[in-house]
């Protein structure tokens, strides 16, 4: 027994080191236990609940914020996670997404009149929130693998939370058994790793150089499986399937949820195994491996934005336009995480600011009218035109015109790839900026469709005049200034990084 005393103390050591640098989870967590039990004092309405919640999550994001500034130079916690200035910024991104579906459920009047209330529901979003926070510093495939779990446990609860129907019950059944799948298959691939390389951690220059030395059929093999897991969070083609019944068929509070805060985790995962191979190692990423992950990012920008042409349900058509927009992301990470970091930041939080400002007023327009088809927007512009015109500005910034963050967003995306091209000519770049460019022309036609059922077509419902203005409007209106704001002045975002 004595021999295992210095090992003992070791470990230790190495979890009291890592400590400091988990406060924004260790918040969440005691903020976890508090809204279970909060939950159990309440008969009515989740006021407590929610305002432990949300002091919660804002304080883990302050915690998140001040961890920027003294980031940790190496992996800790025996080499599982590293808690650097890029993955603290994208923490509090997570939390400000966070406290935006805090809002958004407490304002949402299905969930709120539900039996279940919202209690349980906000308890699930803290542990989610844990999750995300774990992967955005992720360096171990373990690591990486638990926290993928969490998220995706999570969010299967919140999909099915408000099951009062058949097609919501398929919703999440759907994505349960798919998620189940391809969290199946990545814990193969993950195995196959770790029986040629004999380590899980994938920011080792050992580990990555043994991946280079496996036989090539292999180590294809094995990195398909393991992207099949992180693909199923990003829902890059081919793992979408799930996305447009689950985006229909989850209550709209979740949906936007979905579209938003898993890819933060997501992305900036397979963003640091990318940028691990650069930095590592002196052979760079291998080109299978580039030329596959540039292809899946071509097939998910023209399947996304052509496929939802062809949508008449709002949120189906976000679902195919959350597609598109992962292969933007993608194209990112491709063109180098470390310099590109504040590209793929402010890509991110535009697509946050965009994607949950329209899900808000889609949510609105279904609650106080009933209308969940593109088409039934009709006449809207002329009854409501400042809801309207805040929805149009969302799909103008979606699509990236200007004076709108998305086209900032875009424009910084598009001028990382044209450097990347120009410094080793290779064509994949060129192919990667000119299927973008046609994507975002594409784009104009399934996102104007909305602003001319609107403003262009006449209705003679009469029932569509009243309008009641709740803070959740409030805020959509403070996401679509933050959308102009920064489009004109980015730099506010920017000189941050």
């Amino acid at each position: 027994m004595r021999e295992y005393i210095p090992q003992i103390s070791n470990l230790l050591n190495g979890v009291w080191d890592g400590l400091p640098f988990l406060l924004p989870e260790f918040i969440l967590t005691i903020t976890f236990l508090l809204t279970i039990f909060s939950g159990f004092a309440q008969k009515e309405r989740s006021t407590i609940t929610w305002c432990f919640t949300f002091i919660g999550i804002v304080l883990a994001g302050v915690a998140a914020v001040m961890q920027r500034f003294s980031p940790a130079v190496e992996p800790v916690f025996f080499g599982m996670i590293l808690p650097d200035a890029n993955g603290s910024t994208l923490k509090a991104l997570v939390s400000a997404v966070c406290l935006l579906f805090c809002i958004f459920v407490y304002y949402n009047q299905p969930l709120q009149n539900h039996s279940k209330k919202i209690d349980d529901l906000l308890s699930v979003l803290l542990a989610i929130h844990i999750g995300l926070n774990l992967m955005t510093v992720a360096v171990n495939w373990l690591m990486a693998y638990i926290t993928i779990e969490m998220v995706s446990i999570g969010s299967y609860i919140m999909v099915a939370y408000l099951s009062r129907n058949n097609k919501q019950s398929e919703a999440a059944m759907k994505y349960v058994l798919f998620g189940t799948v391809c969290s199946a298959i990545m814990l193969y691939g993950l195995s196959l790793f770790y029986g040629y390389t004999g380590s899980l951690n994938f920011v080792d220059p050992h580990h990555l150089s043994a991946l280079a030395m496996m036989p090539f059929p292999v180590f294809i093999l094995a990195m398909l499986f393991v992207l099949t897991g992180i693909g199923f969070k990003l829902s890059f083609v081919p793992f979408h399937f799930w996305s447009p019944d689950v985006y229909q068929g989850a209550p709209t509070p979740v949906t936007a949820f979905l579209s938003t805060a898993p890819k933060i985790g997501a992305i900036m995962l397979l963003g640091r195994f990318v940028l691990a191979w650069s930095q590592e190692t002196d052979i760079g990423l291998p080109a299978p491996l580039f030329y596959l992950l540039v292809a899946v990012a071509i097939f998910s920008m023209l399947l996304g934005n052509l496929v939802a042409i062809r949508q008449s349900n709002m949120k189906r058509m976000m679902a195919y336009s959350s597609i598109g927009h992962t292969g933007f992301l993608m194209m990112i990470i491709l063109a180098d995480t470390e310099r590109s970091f504040p590209v793929l930041f402010f890509f991110l939080t535009s697509y946050v600011i965009m994607n949950m400002g329209v899900f808000m007023l889609a949510d609105y327009l279904e609650e106080k009218f009933g209308l969940v088809e593109i088409t039934e927007y009709k006449g809207l512009g002329k009854s409501h035109p400042f809801v309207m015109s805040v929805l149009t500005l969302f799909m103008v910034s979606l699509i990236g015109l200007p004076p709108t963050i998305g086209f900032v967003a875009k424009l910084l995306t598009f001028s990382a790839l044209l450097n990347a091209y120009q410094a080793n000519g290779d064509t994949a770049w060129l192919l990667l900026l000119i299927t973008g460019a046609i994507t975002t022309v594409v784009a104009l036609f399934f996102y104007f469709k909305i602003p001319l059922q609107a403003f262009l077509k006449n209705t003679n419902n009469e029932a569509k005049q009243e309008v009641h203005t709740n803070a959740l409007l409030f805020v959509v209106f403070l996401l679509g200034f933050l959308s102009l704001l920064l489009g004109i002045f980015p730099s506010f975002v920017l000189n941050l990084l």
